[in-house]
Protein backbone atom coordinates (compact mmCIF):
# COMPACT_ATOMS: atom_id res chain seq x y z
CA UNK A 1 0.00 0.00 0.00
CA UNK A 2 1.50 3.35 -1.09
CA UNK A 3 1.39 5.84 1.43
CA UNK A 4 0.66 9.74 0.26
CA UNK A 5 1.23 12.62 2.59
CA UNK A 6 -0.96 15.37 1.39
CA UNK A 7 1.12 19.14 3.30
CA UNK A 8 -1.61 21.74 2.45
CA UNK A 9 -3.53 24.78 3.86
CA UNK A 10 -7.51 25.36 4.11
CA UNK A 11 -8.04 24.40 0.60
CA UNK A 12 -7.02 21.20 1.60
CA UNK A 13 -8.35 21.15 5.10
CA UNK A 14 -11.81 21.46 3.47
CA UNK A 15 -13.01 23.84 5.11
CA UNK A 16 -16.91 25.05 4.25
CA UNK A 17 -16.93 28.77 2.69
CA UNK A 18 -17.56 31.02 4.90
CA UNK A 19 -18.04 28.83 7.68
CA UNK A 20 -15.44 27.60 10.23
CA UNK A 21 -16.98 24.04 9.59
CA UNK A 22 -15.29 20.97 7.83
CA UNK A 23 -16.26 18.84 4.96
CA UNK A 24 -16.61 15.06 6.03
CA UNK A 25 -13.18 12.92 4.82
CA UNK A 26 -14.93 11.90 1.62
CA UNK A 27 -16.27 15.43 0.55
CA UNK A 28 -12.45 16.97 0.42
CA UNK A 29 -10.36 16.20 -2.21
CA UNK A 30 -7.69 14.12 -0.37
CA UNK A 31 -10.16 12.12 0.61
CA UNK A 32 -11.89 11.50 -2.82
CA UNK A 33 -8.12 10.95 -4.12
CA UNK A 34 -8.04 7.66 -1.71
CA UNK A 35 -11.16 6.69 -2.38
CA UNK A 36 -10.60 6.48 -6.10
CA UNK A 37 -7.21 5.20 -5.73
CA UNK A 38 -8.31 2.55 -3.45
CA UNK A 39 -11.28 1.39 -5.83
CA UNK A 40 -8.67 1.22 -8.97
CA UNK A 41 -5.67 -0.93 -8.47
CA UNK A 42 -3.86 1.80 -6.48
CA UNK A 43 -4.82 0.96 -3.09
CA UNK A 44 -3.02 3.98 -0.80
CA UNK A 45 -3.44 5.70 2.50
CA UNK A 46 -3.79 9.57 2.51
CA UNK A 47 -2.38 11.32 5.61
CA UNK A 48 -3.84 14.62 5.73
CA UNK A 49 -1.41 17.03 6.93
CA UNK A 50 -3.56 19.98 6.72
CA UNK A 51 -4.10 23.30 8.59
CA UNK A 52 -5.84 26.51 8.40
CA UNK A 53 -3.47 29.84 7.55
CA UNK A 54 -0.52 27.88 6.30
CA UNK A 55 2.15 30.12 4.39
CA UNK A 56 5.18 28.52 2.60
CA UNK A 57 7.73 30.45 4.56
CA UNK A 58 6.20 33.09 6.66
CA UNK A 59 4.51 33.62 9.80
CA UNK A 60 1.08 34.80 10.54
CA UNK A 61 1.74 37.73 13.09
CA UNK A 62 -1.80 36.42 14.64
CA UNK A 63 -1.44 32.72 14.87
CA UNK A 64 1.49 30.86 15.72
CA UNK A 65 3.04 27.67 13.63
CA UNK A 66 1.71 28.67 9.99
CA UNK A 67 4.54 29.16 8.33
CA UNK A 68 4.98 25.96 6.58
CA UNK A 69 8.96 25.53 6.58
CA UNK A 70 8.71 24.79 10.77
CA UNK A 71 8.44 21.29 11.57
CA UNK A 72 8.29 19.77 8.50
CA UNK A 73 11.51 17.29 7.99
CA UNK A 74 10.27 16.52 11.10
CA UNK A 75 6.68 15.36 9.72
CA UNK A 76 8.28 13.36 6.41
CA UNK A 77 10.08 11.55 9.10
CA UNK A 78 7.50 10.47 11.28
CA UNK A 79 5.14 9.50 8.56
CA UNK A 80 7.68 7.77 6.58
CA UNK A 81 7.45 5.15 4.51
CA UNK A 82 6.05 7.68 2.06
CA UNK A 83 5.76 7.21 -1.62
CA UNK A 84 4.38 10.99 -2.58
CA UNK A 85 4.21 14.24 -0.93
CA UNK A 86 1.16 16.43 -2.07
CA UNK A 87 2.11 19.85 -1.72
CA UNK A 88 -0.37 22.31 -2.43
CA UNK A 89 0.58 25.72 -0.64
CA UNK A 90 0.88 29.22 -1.59
CA UNK A 91 -3.07 30.81 -1.46
CA UNK A 92 -2.32 32.32 2.53
CA UNK A 93 1.28 34.08 1.23
CA UNK A 94 -1.54 36.60 -0.33
CA UNK A 95 -3.12 37.69 2.86
CA UNK A 96 -3.74 40.79 3.11
CA UNK A 97 -0.88 41.57 5.97
CA UNK A 98 2.01 40.20 3.73
CA UNK A 99 3.21 42.29 0.51
CA UNK A 100 4.67 39.22 -1.56
CA UNK A 101 4.17 38.25 -5.47
CA UNK A 102 3.98 35.34 -7.17
CA UNK A 103 8.06 35.15 -7.77
CA UNK A 104 8.08 35.32 -4.17
CA UNK A 105 5.42 32.57 -3.17
CA UNK A 106 7.09 30.44 -5.62
CA UNK A 107 10.30 30.28 -4.29
CA UNK A 108 8.73 29.99 -1.18
CA UNK A 109 7.64 26.42 -2.59
CA UNK A 110 10.78 25.82 -3.93
CA UNK A 111 12.11 26.17 0.34
CA UNK A 112 9.29 23.49 0.76
CA UNK A 113 10.82 21.09 -1.86
CA UNK A 114 14.32 21.55 -0.24
CA UNK A 115 13.20 20.91 3.36
CA UNK A 116 11.19 17.71 1.74
CA UNK A 117 14.54 16.18 0.44
CA UNK A 118 16.45 17.04 3.38
CA UNK A 119 14.66 15.17 6.03
CA UNK A 120 16.28 12.68 7.89
CA UNK A 121 14.59 9.01 6.79
CA UNK A 122 16.12 5.61 7.48
CA UNK A 123 18.31 4.45 5.12
CA UNK A 124 15.90 1.55 3.84
CA UNK A 125 13.24 3.91 3.30
CA UNK A 126 12.61 5.44 -0.36
CA UNK A 127 12.46 9.21 -1.17
CA UNK A 128 9.45 10.39 -1.82
CA UNK A 129 8.02 11.45 -5.32
CA UNK A 130 7.02 15.11 -4.87
CA UNK A 131 3.65 16.92 -6.87
CA UNK A 132 3.22 20.31 -6.10
CA UNK A 133 -0.33 21.51 -7.02
CA UNK A 134 -0.53 24.79 -7.80
CA UNK A 135 -3.71 26.69 -6.18
CA UNK A 136 -6.99 28.06 -8.50
CA UNK A 137 -6.82 31.45 -9.13
CA UNK A 138 -7.65 33.52 -6.60
CA UNK A 139 -10.60 35.78 -6.86
CA UNK A 140 -11.70 38.84 -5.33
CA UNK A 141 -12.38 37.14 -1.64
CA UNK A 142 -16.36 38.10 -0.70
CA UNK A 143 -17.99 36.94 3.13
CA UNK A 144 -16.27 37.01 6.54
CA UNK A 145 -12.41 36.33 4.94
CA UNK A 146 -12.66 39.43 2.99
CA UNK A 147 -10.33 41.40 4.96
CA UNK A 148 -8.46 38.84 5.47
CA UNK A 149 -7.56 38.38 1.65
CA UNK A 150 -8.23 42.01 0.20
CA UNK A 151 -6.30 42.44 -2.89
CA UNK A 152 -4.95 38.72 -2.96
CA UNK A 153 -6.34 38.37 -6.38
CA UNK A 154 -4.15 41.04 -7.49
CA UNK A 155 -0.68 40.47 -5.86
CA UNK A 156 -1.20 36.49 -7.27
CA UNK A 157 -1.00 37.15 -10.84
CA UNK A 158 0.78 34.38 -12.29
CA UNK A 159 1.35 31.89 -9.15
CA UNK A 160 1.04 29.20 -11.20
CA UNK A 161 3.18 29.71 -13.55
CA UNK A 162 5.48 30.96 -11.53
CA UNK A 163 5.12 27.68 -9.45
CA UNK A 164 5.10 25.41 -12.43
CA UNK A 165 9.04 26.63 -13.30
CA UNK A 166 9.44 26.04 -9.99
CA UNK A 167 8.41 22.44 -9.97
CA UNK A 168 10.56 22.43 -13.23
CA UNK A 169 14.04 23.33 -12.04
CA UNK A 170 13.50 21.45 -8.96
CA UNK A 171 12.35 17.95 -10.98
CA UNK A 172 8.97 17.50 -9.41
CA UNK A 173 5.54 16.69 -10.73
CA UNK A 174 3.34 19.57 -10.98
CA UNK A 175 -0.57 19.75 -11.02
CA UNK A 176 -2.53 23.00 -12.28
CA UNK A 177 -5.64 22.98 -10.18
CA UNK A 178 -7.04 26.25 -12.19
CA UNK A 179 -7.14 23.85 -14.81
CA UNK A 180 -9.82 21.60 -13.69
CA UNK A 181 -11.57 23.98 -10.82
CA UNK A 182 -11.75 27.09 -10.11
CA UNK A 183 -12.55 28.83 -6.09
CA UNK A 184 -15.25 28.63 -4.21
CA UNK A 185 -18.81 31.08 -5.66
CA UNK A 186 -19.37 32.03 -2.16
CA UNK A 187 -15.87 33.33 -0.47
CA UNK A 188 -14.30 33.21 -3.76
CA UNK A 189 -11.04 31.51 -2.19
CA UNK A 190 -11.82 28.16 -1.11
CA UNK A 191 -13.34 24.92 -2.72
CA UNK A 192 -16.94 24.20 -3.00
CA UNK A 193 -18.51 20.48 -2.11
CA UNK A 194 -18.46 19.99 -5.77
CA UNK A 195 -14.93 21.50 -6.44
CA UNK A 196 -13.46 18.76 -4.19
CA UNK A 197 -14.44 16.40 -5.85
CA UNK A 198 -13.88 17.39 -9.51
CA UNK A 199 -10.56 18.51 -8.20
CA UNK A 200 -9.71 14.68 -5.76
CA UNK A 201 -10.32 12.51 -9.14
CA UNK A 202 -8.46 14.43 -11.31
CA UNK A 203 -5.22 14.70 -8.91
CA UNK A 204 -6.49 10.74 -8.46
CA UNK A 205 -6.07 10.25 -12.01
CA UNK A 206 -2.86 12.28 -12.08
CA UNK A 207 -1.33 10.31 -9.18
CA UNK A 208 -2.36 6.92 -10.74
CA UNK A 209 0.80 7.34 -13.28
CA UNK A 210 3.03 8.65 -11.14
CA UNK A 211 2.81 5.36 -8.26
CA UNK A 212 4.28 3.04 -10.39
CA UNK A 213 7.80 4.86 -10.24
CA UNK A 214 7.78 5.22 -6.85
Amino acid sequence: MHQILVYADSLSWGIIPDTRERFDFNQRWPGVMELELSESDKPVRVIEDCLNGRRTVWDDPFKPGRNGLIGLEQRIEINSPLSLVVVFLGTNDFQSMHHRNAWESAQGVGAIITAIRRARIEPVMPIPEILIVAPPKIQKAKGAIAPKFEGAELKAVGLNEAIRRVADDENCHFFDAGTVTKTSRIDGVHLDKDQHRVLGKAIAEFVRSILPEC
